[in-house]
């Protein structure tokens, strides 16, 4: 058996679970590439899986390699595989149901992946397939927000926040973001049209009549977001619990939870936006992958900016 370095868990827990360890390297099935990974990112859901808060809606076989962000560079390619050959840079978001990219080479299928943007690294370019698809899709697939349309996103600072917001402006949508004081002036940067701090203001008395909210908060934070939607409005959750139908009624507005789905088409237009200098992911900081353990306590802190990404080659 080949075997590679990665970095897996054998029983949920704390960060400390993350072993950095050797295991065996994939080898690609049909319509499946084998790529070397460069660099992976950490979302929030790698976390709250390695915690066992998924336990019983998502199940893994243990051990098990986290990570659903993969920039790199393709190895090799399995049968039938059409759209990419060795020593092609690619990017993607693999399937989350399998063994993901904290390790040194990952199989994905094809239809997973796109060609990596040329004017960002392999580290830029990690930070934005989960995160990129999830925002796309929060606001285009699922609100249908169409130019001139208001948008109220919630932790605009984040990973998916801070590239909805650049999404949404170079489709014309009027953004307003909730982020900390000290991200304000960031917010201003992105091109948030009503930046909120939600420390000295509640966003509810500063946004009214707006046709969407996009929210990964949950609690009380999705509870005070109803009354900012005009009628017919949406909701649209990035974390569950599903949001209330009886609630969405209350208000005469829809609600939907999206888990962001891979996509070769969103994520070829997402690059061409990329190299054309309109759309930029934030780097909040760059670790080892043997330091995946020191990337989850940082993540859980819940007050990122941008992404924190796992550096493999």
């Amino acid at each position: 058996m080949t075997t590679m370095k990665a970095v897996r868990f054998h029983a949920y827990g704390t960060p400390e679970v993350l072993v950095y360890e050797d295991a065996p390297k994939p080898e690609p099935a049909a319509g499946e590439v084998l790529v070397k990974v460069h660099a992976t990112s950490v979302n929030p859901i790698d976390w709250k899986i390695r915690a066992g808060h998924l336990k019983g809606f998502r199940d893994y076989a243990l051990p098990f390699i986290l990570g659903w962000d993969v920039s790199g560079v393709v190895e090799s390619a399995g049968p039938g595989v059409n759209g990419f050959k060795p020593g092609d840079e690619v990017y993607g978001f693999p399937d989350s149901s399998r063994n993901g990219a904290y390790a040194e080479y990952i199989a994905v299928n094809e239809t997973k992946l796109a060609r990596k943007p040329k004017s960002l690294d392999h580290i830029h370019a990690a930070a934005i397939p989960l995160a990129g698809l999830t925002a796309w899709q929060a606001l285009f697939d699922t609100a249908g927000l169409t130019a001139g349309q208001k948008v109220l996103i919630q932790a605009a600072a984040g990973g998916v926040g801070h590239l909805a917001i650049q999404f949404a402006k170079i489709k014309g949508l009027y953004v307003a973001g909730t982020a900390s004081g000290r991200n304000q002036e960031y917010l201003k940067q992105l091109g948030c049209d009503l930046p909120i701090n939600y420390e000295t203001t509640r966003f509810e008395d500063v946004v009214h009549d707006f046709d969407a909210v996009v929210e990964s908060m949950g609690g009380e934070v999705r509870t005070r977001s109803w009354k900012v939607l005009k009628k017919g409005g949406i909701l649209v959750a990035l974390i569950g619990p599903p949001p209330s139908e009886e609630d969405a009624k209350a208000h005469g507005v829809r609600a939907s939870i999206i888990w962001g789905q891979a996509n070769a088409g969103q994520l070829a237009e997402i690059a061409g936006l990329a190299d054309a200098g309109k759309v930029r992911p934030e780097i909040a900081a760059v670790f080892p992958l043997r330091d995946a353990a020191k990337a989850h306590q940082m993540s859980e802190t819940e007050h990122v900016r941008g992404k924190i990404v796992l550096q493999v080659v």
